[in-house]
Formats: structure tokens, C-alpha cells, sequence
């Protein structure tokens, strides 16, 4: 965990509290009085409180140390991102942030009651922001460039060697490079590649499934990026491995795609344009496919009961680390590809576990080269913001309140035996 208090203005450090902080604190006490599947102890000047029951199996110890009062006020006026906003700035710190992500997670009924008062307009005011980032053309553009275009060099700093930065598939035992080998593997033989295939890919990232798929499986690939600095690294690296002739990297937009292919992929890239539009991205993947084609989309998701009111509010993802974004339910995926009217689900397989197992791996490496992070330029509220953003995810993946899935789809003339590979 890095240090609150040394580069943050001496806001991380523990000052007497007022009557407005002590009646904000009163009242978060008294709504998280009732912490069911673990206990929470909360440190603060004036005194220590522990709340909840920890009588169960599974249940979670964990603390929080208030370093100073505006944690409180933070709460209040912005609820749950307001939390994570007093985590970057280092009002507080916890022995164990994943396990307080997943305890929280546990109780979400009471941390949407966090959300009302004074937290209400502050969401109110971030959801109009949140609509101010909209996934057009030029808006994508920008949501895209917000996140990665961070740097190539930050991200090599804790991706694995493929530079692919989405779940792995991991099997017992196996490091993050060889989980991240497993799922690439996997989507190339669910989607049957053979070297005569034309796949087109759909957000390249930094190259690493189109690099596999023509390395190993021969096929040609054409895949496409809105980000520059993920474009020029995906050129170098496919000219560097001498894939230039069977690898076409584009920077377009995946409305602007036009061609006919055999096979399609996306990963991970349908949480980047927004709910409104599914459909238009569902029509294009069917447009690009040949009459017998298949497409394989991997997917964060959210439970179905909880993806309208997902949609209708902003959280500390959407807010710090990916503006514009949104997370689908599997219903809605394969409804909005049903009203494509050309794609039916062939298959469907749930991993969540696995990605909470590689953003503990993507933890580790950043936590344990922070002064690599620094000398790039990243200050200390950063790299709090990274780490929040890694445990709050991580958390949530524990608990499976988001999961990650892996939907193979068939255009209606594709007739041949499906080969899935045994888990």
C-alpha cells in the first residue's frame, strides 16, 4: 500500500474532529451498523469503532484508519466515489482494501443508502458529466485516449509479456503469462482458426491476439484501434516479428469497418461504447461476417437485475479511470445481437474468478515498481487512484458481482459440428 502522507499536501494526517465531521460520523456509523459477512473496524481521533457481525465462515476482518476528518465530508457530499476521491488524496487507508471492497460489496443495500442526502446531488452532477462523455466518434476518441493513452511504457510495467490487458484464463499453478497464453489459445479454437481465415479484430489493444492468432494459427488478421499510442506499439511489435504481410493494424472506428470476414473477436472493448450503442455494435459485427462466420466477444460483466441501475449512476470507475464506459449484462449482449437479426450464442463461459486472479497479478507488479511509476511523472494521488481502481475491481470480482464471459456467436448459415476445447 503507498504511503498517504507524504506527497499530498499534509492532508494525510490525523487532526482533531469538528461537529460537522463528528455528526457526519455518527451517521455513516449508524448506516453501517449493520455490516452483515464480516466486521469493520474504523480508527479515527476520536476513538475506534467496530460495526458488524463476523459469526459467519466466510466472514471478512478488516480496518479502516481515518487520517483525516474530510473523509467524512467526502462520504456525504459524494458517497461511494466520494470514498474512493478521499482514498487518492489519502484521508484513509485500510490493512486490507480488496477485503473492504468485498465487504462492502456484500452490503450493497446499505451503501445505496450512503448514496442519498447530499451524495444524491453530488451523483446527479457526475451522471451529467458521465452523459457529457458519450461514445460518438469523436467522444469515443477522447474516452479512449483518457485511459490508454497514459503511456505504453506505464502499462508494460505490470501487464505480462503478450501486453494484453484483459482477464486470463488460469488453470492451477499457472503464472500470469501462461494464463494470458491460455486464453488466447482458447479463443482461437473456439473460433475454429485455420491459416485460410481472415479475422478481424475489434479494439487491438497493444497486438497481443492479432501477434497469436497469425504466429500460431496462420491466419491473416485485421484488427482495429482508436488509440495512438496502442496503434504504434501494435505496428512496431507486428513489423518486428515479421508479420507485416498477415497483419493489417488500422486506426478507425469500428462503425467506419467495412469488408467481409470469416471470423471476429473483441475483447474486452464492449465496455468502451456505451449502452446506447449495443445494437449498432452487435449490427456491425454481423455486417463483417461472411454467412457462415463466427464471432467470439469476452465481456466484464454485471449482474442482469442490477444493469439498469448500473446505468443510471456513476462510480469510481466511470468517474477516475474509464469515462465513458458502461458494463453490460449478458442479457442485454445477447439481445441486442438476437435484434441484429443474423447472430445466435453458440456458447457462453464464465471465468470472473480468473480475472480477479490476474488483477492481483497486475497489483503485485505496479505495487513493487511505484518508484518506476514516479520517475514517469505519475504523483502519489495517482498512484493511490491506480491501486483503488485494482482492489475495487478485484473485490468485486471476489464476490461475483461482476464477472467476465466469453460469448462465442454463429451467423445462421454456420453448420459445422462447434469444437469447444474441455476446460
Amino acid at each position: 500500500m503507498s504511503s498517504p502522507a507524504e506527497s499530498l499536501d499534509g492532508r494525510a494526517t490525523s487532526q482533531a474532529m469538528g461537529g460537522i465531521d463528528r455528526f457526519l460520523r455518527g451517521q455513516l456509523h449508524a448506516r453501517l451498523s449493520r455490516l452483515r459477512g464480516g466486521q469493520l473496524l474504523i480508527q479515527d481521533p476520536a476513538g475506534d469503532v467496530l460495526l458488524g457481525d463476523a459469526s459467519t465462515p466466510d466472514a471478512l476482518r478488516v480496518s479502516l484508519r481515518v487520517q483525516h476528518p474530510d473523509f467524512y465530508r467526502q462520504v456525504a457530499s459524494n458517497g461511494s466515489v466520494g470514498a474512493g476521491e478521499a482514498y487518492m488524496d489519502g484521508a484513509w487507508d485500510s490493512d486490507d482494501l480488496v477485503a473492504l471492497v468485498r465487504l462492502l460489496v456484500r452490503n450493497r443495500d446499505l451503501l445505496d443508502g450512503v448514496e442519498t442526502g447530499v451524495a444524491r446531488i453530488g451523483g446527479l452532477a457526475m451522471n451529467a458529466w458521465h452523459a457529457l462523455r458519450r461514445n460518438t466518434r469523436s467522444g469515443s476518441r477522447r474516452n479512449i485516449s483518457a485511459h490508454y493513452d497514459l503511456g505504453n511504457e506505464f502499462f508494460s510495467l505490470f501487464l505480462d509479456s503478450s501486453m494484453m490487458y484483459s482477464s486470463a484464463m488460469f488453470a492451477p499453478g499457472d503464472t500470469l503469462e501462461q494464463a494470458s497464453q491460455r486464453k488466447l489459445d482458447r479463443i482461437c479454437q473456439k473460433l475454429d482458426l485455420h491459416p485460410d481465415d481472415h479475422l478481424v479484430e475489434i479494439g487491438t489493444g497493444w497486438g497481443g491476439m492479432a501477434l497469436h492468432a497469425a504466429q500460431k494459427f496462420g491466419c491473416r488478421v485485421t484488427t482495429t484501434t482508436i488509440s495512438r499510442e496502442q496503434h504504434a506499439l501494435a505496428s512496431t511489435r507486428i513489423q518486428e516479428a515479421g508479420l507485416g504481410d498477415r497483419v493489417t493494424v488500422l486506426m478507425e472506428d469500428y462503425r467506419d469497418l467495412q469488408g467481409e470476414y470469416d471470423k471476429l473477436v473483441s475483447i474486452e472493448m464492449i465496455e468502451a461504447i456505451g449502452h446506447q450503442y449495443l445494437d449498432t455494435y452487435f449490427e456491425k459485427c454481423a455486417s463483417l461476417l461472411r454467412p457462415d462466420g463466427m464471432a467470439l466477444v469476452q465481456a466484464i460483466t454485471i449482474e442482469d437485475d442490477r444493469y439498469h441501475q448500473a446505468l443510471h449512476s456513476v462510480d469510481f470507475i466511470k468517474r477516475h479511470v474509464f469515462p465513458g464506459s458502461f458494463i453490460p449484462c449478458v442479457s442485454a449482449m445477447v439481445d441486442a445481437a438476437a435484434r441484429a437479426g443474423k447472430l445466435r450464442l453458440v456458447n457462453l463461459e464464465d471465468f470472473g474468478d480468473s480475472y480477479a486472479t490476474t488483477l492481483n497479478h497486475w497489483r503485485s507488479r505496479f505495487m513493487a515498481k511505484l518508484d518506476r511509476v514516479r520517475s514517469q511523472g505519475y504523483d502519489e494521488r495517482f498512484i493511490r487512484m491506480w491501486e483503488f481502481y485494482l482492489c475495487y475491481c478485484e473485490g468485486g470480482f471476489l464476490e461475483r458481482s461482476i464477472s467476465d464471459v466469453q460469448l462465442l456467436f454463429a451467423r445462421g448459415g454456420n453448420r459445422r459440428d462447434q469444437y469447444l476445447p474441455g476446460l
